[in-house]
């Protein structure tokens, strides 16, 4: 039985991150990743020779001296091939047909709204004074010891819609505001204003997509991580955590093919999924495991993605976002499991050979809730049957059709066609009920959804999206929180703070 410092279970972002921040503090780390590859949302397969991206797609705030530039620094990840989206249209929202740009910089950004809607200039401004005031406050949010505490702040306890309905009298702003924030589940009456503020922020900032793949990001952290003596453990499957009067001791792999001994034990899967593993053991109270466990997840996303025939297709060095109808706040309400689809994020991938000025792969992504694909659960992959297969074909076609009102060249210059479900993404990265965003979070209830990285077992803590904020953002943070209590927050806030 090999013994570590820190057992890590799951090598997503969060993981790989933890991994390596602890083993750069001088301790001997071991992650067990269920899957063949690492990654979780990062991993990128190949089809015809081209990255397409399993859940990665574009992130903020990497221009020098923002967040995630120092973030990203820290972990040397600055010299992928990033590709900085269009200063002065970084993305596109389309909402009934009327398209509006949004750049990048607060002050463009500011104009470009102004311009659209001249007589809401008042609110506007206070909008973009909000979302700087919370951006540049994330430096002091990243310290360890103040996670806690951003919890209980004022923000977070206020909803994000009631606050733009409050300063805005144009529900057409409210909706083209919120217009590129797919990126999260717009919730009229649980969205946290600090959620909506922080990840707008950070996008209006700067936005940045990568040429081949997301897996880079992955693979740099694994090379850190194994430089500095941590060890990374593929196809292994924690299928329980073994310990005693809430203190954890080891972990069993793959049913008890072997047992990994630490000191202190990590978790970078799903809350809901890290209960599930001491169910057994009885080292966490039921009533404990029940809350967990009854905490609503964010919708999924079904993902289209197309590889186009050569030439075809221009690259758009921005992101579109296409909606059907307006009132985006109460998008997932209206997510009925049929196969329609009147929303969608188009995401361009850059070439990264022959003429740059075309693309040879779009991924369409669409809002679905789990429950059009919950009846598949626990049926293997390719092995579902012609009803799945037929969702999956019809959703397709539907999301093509979508595309193309604002692509028309897009249907003939189609080669193949691949396609995720929520489904897909459970399969492949563990997340439950394939959410897009992990865990809801209800500012109507913040001490039930907001989750720290403690848990009832000493020395077992969490770590990814579902405790702070998602995406790569909220991820990058929370690795930081986590691993605070290992490390000590003086030493991790001197990194973040240079």
């Amino acid at each position: 039985m090999e013994k570590f410092d820190v057992v890590i279970i799951g090598a997503g972002l969060g993981g790989l991150q933890c991994g390596f921040i602890l083993a750069d503090h001088g301790m001997r780390v071991c992650i067990l990743e269920q899957d063949a590859l690492i990654g979780g949302c990062l991993q990128t397969y190949r089809r015809a020779g081209l990255p397409l991206d399993t859940g990665f797609h574009y992130i903020g705030g990497l221009d020098e001296g923002q967040v995630l530039h120092k973030i990203f620094g820290y972990y040397n990840l600055l010299d992928l091939p990033w590709v900085r989206l269009d200063d002065d249209c970084a993305d596109v929202v389309i909402i009934k047909g009327k398209r509006y740009c949004i750049p990048q910089g607060y002050d463009k950004y500011a104009a470009a709204l102004k311009s659209y809607f001249p007589s809401q200039a008042a609110g506007i401004d206070e909008w973009v004074n909000m979302m700087k005031q919370v951006g540049e406050g994330i430096f002091h949010s990243l310290e360890p010891r103040s996670a806690e505490s951003v919890f209980s702040q004022s923000l977070f306890a206020r909803g994000a819609y009631e606050y733009l309905n409050s300063i805005i009298s144009d529900p057409l702003l409210v909706d083209v505001i919120s217009g590129p924030a797919l990126k999260m589940e717009l919730h009229a009456d649980k969205l946290p204003l600090y959620t909506f503020a922080q990840i707008n922020s950070s996008f209006v900032q700067s936005a940045y997509r990568i040429k081949g793949g997301g897996m880079q990001i992955a693979e740099r952290l694994r090379k850190g991580i194994e430089e500095k003596g941590g060890v990374i453990k593929r196809n292994a499957r924690v299928t329980q955590i073994l310990g005693a009067e809430g203190h954890a001791t080891s972990v069993e792999v793959n049913g008890g093919e072997y047992l990994v001994e630490a000191d202190k034990f990590v978790s970078d899967i799903h809350p809901a999924a890290t209960m599930s593993l001491m169910e057994e053991s009885g080292l966490v109270r039921k009533i404990y495991r029940k809350r967990i466990y009854g905490l609503q997840n964010t919708f999924g996303m079904f993902t289209t993605s197309l590889i186009l025939k050569e030439n075809t297709v221009k690259y758009q060095n921005n992101n579109i976002y296409i909606y059907r109808n307006n009132d985006l706040w109460h998008l997932g309400d209206n997510l009925v499991p049929d196969k329609r689809v009147d929303s969608a994020l188009i995401s361009f991938v850059p070439a990264d050979k022959g003429d740059v000025s075309f693309t040879r792969n779009i991924d369409i992504l669409t809002p679905m809730n789990w429950s059009m694909v919950e009846r598949w659960f626990g049926t293997k992959v390719a092995c579902r049957g012609d009803e799945y297969e037929d969702l999956k074909r019809v959703v397709a076609e539907n999301s093509i059709d979508l595309a193309a009102e604002c692509l028309p060249e897009l249907k003939d210059a189609i080669s193949d066609v691949y396609t995720s479900s929520p489904l897909t993404y459970t399969d492949y990265t563990a997340t439950a009920q394939g959410s897009a965003y992990g865990i809801q979070k209800d500012f109507n209830n913040l001490m039930f959804t907001l989750l720290t990285p403690r848990t009832p077992v000493d020395n077992l803590l969490l770590t990814g999206q579902s405790l702070n904020l998602h995406g790569i953002l909220g991820t990058s943070m929370t690795s930081f929180f986590t691993c605070a209590e290992l490390v000590g927050t003086d030493r991790l806030t001197t990194i973040l703070m240079k």
